[in-house]
């Protein structure tokens, strides 16, 4: 059956290569998985233990992206990424080496770790946030123009926070970015906050935007992909975390917030739109965990592609329709 020509406008350029399989026969999902997954496995590369939690972009002909790799030391590297069709990618075999983007950044510039990256094109260049180790883990600032050269910039925020994710162009003639404040371990609690810099180094004008609340987002909360910029408001696809018998169990869902104040939330889907079900989310180095990185839209089919980190050891990637999970959103919301 022929999809319908979007009723919700999406903004940015055209994606006719995006990644697609249509949803499986019989099926009723808002989100449905990729029969290949996952598309990058744990060894993809010599040295690497497991590859999961990384963002990609449309890059040139194709695709672009970082992408975590914790080691087989078990440390966590951040490397860097190309594809020609979204699916089957060649990572490089050493980590990214940034360079100081100032002098003043070059005080910061020495590498820790990083992890969970996210990758968003603002302007005229690539920039690139992650959870940094400086004192605890913090948001790390970067940029590149070709995935070939990184540059480091001041760190966004203080110790200790996590999942950061810029916005995709200036609100209000200012850069904007979720963050999620945790503390020095494994963070069993954390709500999502809004920020905003005249100069991507200088962070404030703080505001709460969502917490945890019950189900499947009982424990904690995390912004995922970049929203994304639709006709009915920015649309934030974010994991959940809830805590089982067995320990954390991490699904996603979405939320609408409002184009010129983006901390206000207009719609929050009560329902997941995806939870750790397959073998490869199930069944890792962290059991249990699907955990969304990166979203790309084509506005002219209104087909969506979600990469997510499945299990802590595989990238894996879903599918969906705009309207769809907008509709889905609206219909459940909790708001």
């Amino acid at each position: 059956m022929t999809q319908a020509a979007p009723s919700i406008r999406v903004a940015g350029p055209a994606l006719p290569n995006l990644p697609w399989e249509d949803r499986p026969a019989g099926s009723s999902a808002v989100v449905w998985r990729y029969s290949g997954n996952p598309i990058i496995p744990h060894d993809l590369i010599p040295t690497s233990n497991s590859i999961f939690n990384s963002a990609v972009v449309p890059y040139g002909e194709g695709f672009a992206g970082v992408f975590r790799v914790d080691d087989t030391r078990r440390a966590m590297q951040l490397h860097a990424g190309k594809s020609a069709d979204g699916l089957t990618w060649t990572i490089e075999p050493e980590r990214i080496q940034w360079r100081p983007a100032s002098p003043r950044a070059a005080e910061i510039n020495e590498f820790v770790y990083g992890y969970d990256p996210r990758v968003t094109w603002i302007e005229d260049r690539y920039y690139i946030t992650w959870c940094n180790g400086y004192h605890g883990p913090t948001i790390g600032v970067g940029y590149t123009h070709d995935f070939e050269t990184f540059y480091q910039m001041e760190n966004a925020f203080l110790p200790f926070n996590r999942n950061g994710v810029l916005f995709p162009r200036k609100i209000n003639g200012s850069y904007a970015m979720l963050s999620r404040p945790s503390d020095n371990g494994h963070t069993p609690f954390g709500d999502i906050f809004y920020s905003e810099s005249p100069d991507m180094v200088h962070w404030g004008r703080h505001r709460f935007v969502m917490g945890a609340t019950d189900g499947w987002q009982a424990t904690k909360i995390g912004a995922g992909p970049v929203p994304i910029e639709t006709s009915e408001g920015w649309l934030l696809i974010y994991h959940g975390v809830l805590t089982s018998c067995n320990g954390f169990v991490y699904s996603f869902g979405a939320a609408l917030l409002d184009l010129d104040e983006p901390w206000k939330v207009m719609y929050r889907g009560e329902p997941y739109l995806l939870a750790p079900q397959a073998p490869y989310e199930r069944t890792g180095d962290v059991p249990n965990v699907a955990f969304p990185c990166a979203a790309l839209a084509d506005p002219a089919t209104g087909r969506m592609a979600i990469y997510y980190g499945g299990a802590d050891t595989v990238v894996c990637v879903a599918f969906a329709y705009v309207d769809e999970v907008v509709d889905f959103v609206k219909t459940h919301s909790k708001v």
